[in-house]
């Protein structure tokens, strides 16, 4: 598969990187020494999204959400490889490095993915063998992480411009729906505009609740129904 074409196949962010773990685990694997590998993207103000080759390389990932901790989340955070020879004797990543072992992987590696101050990236890769990433296997993944790099770059792009006409629609619906409101006021107590926002801002202030659902409020109290937006 080349990974671009991925990109233009997914539908989101996390469909490009299960299609990026799954590449990696078949190209980091051997027939005597198949590992497991996941994907780490952290983004700003976004929760990080974990795609993997498999449903356990997935669980393995999600332990190091649940600890904050892992040699991927490492490798992402400080751009530098993390490698686990033996979780059951490994100190550095807390009651990660026990959970990892209870499931049955004892050796990982975590390798950055640079991304230029875009986001981090980071690809973890398992094995169920004691040392099962020998400096070879390293560089192999050093290699992989560097030739998807430009390709992961794109997909986080295609992210931010998804999210950004998220954001901008969603606050054009307050906007929308704030000023109903207010002119709902206006029209109530025959002030101004100016009037009728300092009350809406007087009552989010006291109800501790965002201006969007006090206008809403008042909205759905004239019109009996949930409020709704049209953009169409």
């Amino acid at each position: 598969m080349v990974l671009q074409d991925a990109v233009l196949d997914s539908e989101d962010v996390r469909g490009f990187l299960n299609s990026l773990a799954m590449t990696a685990a078949e190209q980091l694997s051997t027939e005597t020494a198949p590992v497991l590998c996941g994907v780490t993207l952290l983004r700003p103000r976004r929760m990080a999204t974990v795609a993997s080759s498999s449903v356990e390389a997935e669980k393995m990932d999600e332990l190091q959400y649940e600890h904050n901790d892992g040699p991927c989340l490492r490798a992402a955070r400080e751009e530098k490889v993390y490698r686990v020879e033996d979780f059951r004797t490994e100190d550095r990543f807390g009651g990660y490095s026990a959970d990892v072992a209870e499931h049955g992987m004892l050796s990982a590696i975590g390798v950055p993915i640079v991304l230029d101050g875009q986001a981090n990236a980071g690809l973890n890769l398992y094995s169920p063998r004691v040392r099962g990433f020998d400096d070879a296997a390293v560089e192999k993944a050093r290699a992989f992480a560097r030739d998807t790099s430009n390709a992961l770059r794109t997909a986080v792009r295609i992210a931010d411009l998804t999210d950004h006409s998220r954001d901008l629609e969603t606050a054009m619906q307050n906007r929308t729906i704030i000023d109903v409101a207010a002119g709902i006021i206006m029209g109530q107590n025959r002030c101004s505009q100016d009037e009728a926002m300092m009350i809406l801002k007087m009552a989010s202030n006291s109800r501790n609740q965002k201006l969007s659902a006090v206008a809403a409020a008042v909205v759905e109290s004239v019109t009996q129904a949930p409020v709704a937006t049209h953009f169409d």
